[in-house]
């Protein structure tokens, strides 16, 4: 019987690295990375179609005349011309950030005060109650709503200057007046969109130790000064959260002027996507229309940098 010897393995030349091994990942991480993939698949799809899509096909028309019967012809930035040179869109966005600027603040300062009243000592069903309650207008119609407060508002016949005749207040004209028909888009908004801002504190409130406030309630800090010194740096990030989505939906802001004034009285309340609106499907002006839409994404995203940009300054993260 002969030995069969195996010759020794060849011993690797000085200086020459190891060869590296490839690993493979197991069939249980592709499967995970599928799964997920799946799962991800009709959420980026969505994305693409419905944003993405329209986002680039909004600028293309606007650099276009079209009118849905004709064909369109190419205008390149001349509808960008048209638009600056148009004193109703240049009121229109003048309106749009005066209304963000109202509507965000008084939304922000109610939604907080009333986390901070629930969030105090109560019982937790009357605190459920209250938190039903509070969100319950963001779910209906924003149209809905808005035809019920046209006529609360209304000057003759409104609910709102009955109540003020007991005391001796004469008829407000709350949808007439220039000075009263923003202020009254402005608490028609208010009322229905406070409550996402409000879930938003709640849940901000609750995250923060109740360790922190004992400690500094033992440093002399109570009432309004603990929440300026404690609370509200600890709830910094929330209201970023808060105010970025709350600035993005007032300045795209339609069905509550547009039912409640119609834009009136003149162009007091008109917004920008009320010109986009009346651009496109009153006048048949798609590619104005696009113009501005693409303008307000313009605006929308330097307002959103710029919030993200101070929030470095402002914003303090446990």
């Amino acid at each position: 019987m002969t030995n069969t010897q195996i010759p020794p393995a060849r011993a690797a030349e000085p200086g020459t690295p190891p060869s590296p091994t490839p690993k493979r990942p197991p069939a249980r991480d592709r499967g995970t990375r599928l799964l997920a993939t799946l799962f991800l698949a009709p959420t980026i799809v969505g994305i693409v179609v419905f944003t993405v899509v329209p986002i680039i096909g909004s600028v293309v028309l606007s650099l276009f005349h079209w009118n849905v019967i004709d064909s369109p012809s190419y205008a390149g930035l001349a509808n960008y011309g048209e638009v600056f040179g148009d004193e109703t869109v240049l009121v229109s966005f003048r309106n749009t950030l005066v209304f963000m600027v109202f509507a965000v603040a008084l939304q922000l300062l109610v939604a907080l005060t009333l986390a901070l009243a629930v969030n105090g000592r109560m019982p937790v069903w009357l605190r459920s109650v209250f938190r039903s309650a509070f969100f319950f207008p963001l779910v209906l119609s924003a149209a809905s709503i808005s035809v019920v407060m046209k006529y609360l508002f209304n000057q003759d016949f409104g609910v709102i200057n009955w109540l003020l005749g007991f005391v001796g207040i004469a008829p407000v004209p709350w949808l007439t007046s220039e000075n009263a028909a923003m202020a009254t888009v402005v608490l028609v908004y208010v009322w229905q969109q406070f409550g996402f801002s409000f879930l938003l504190f709640v849940g901000g409130l609750n995250n923060i130790p109740k360790e922190i406030h004992e400690a500094a309630a033992l440093d002399g800090a109570t009432g309004l000064r603990k929440h300026l010194s404690v609370t509200l740096p600890l709830l910094s990030p929330t209201l970023l959260v808060a105010s970025v989505v709350g600035i993005i939906n007032a300045l795209q802001v339609f069905e509550q002027p547009y039912v409640l004034t119609n834009g009136g009285p003149g162009d007091a309340t008109r917004t920008v996507v009320m010109v986009i609106y009346e651009n496109a499907f009153e006048q048949l002006r798609f590619g104005e229309a696009s113009a501005v839409g693409v303008l307000l994404f313009v605006l929308i995203m330097a307002v959103t940098a710029l919030q993200f940009r101070l929030s470095r300054r402002f914003v303090h993260y446990q």
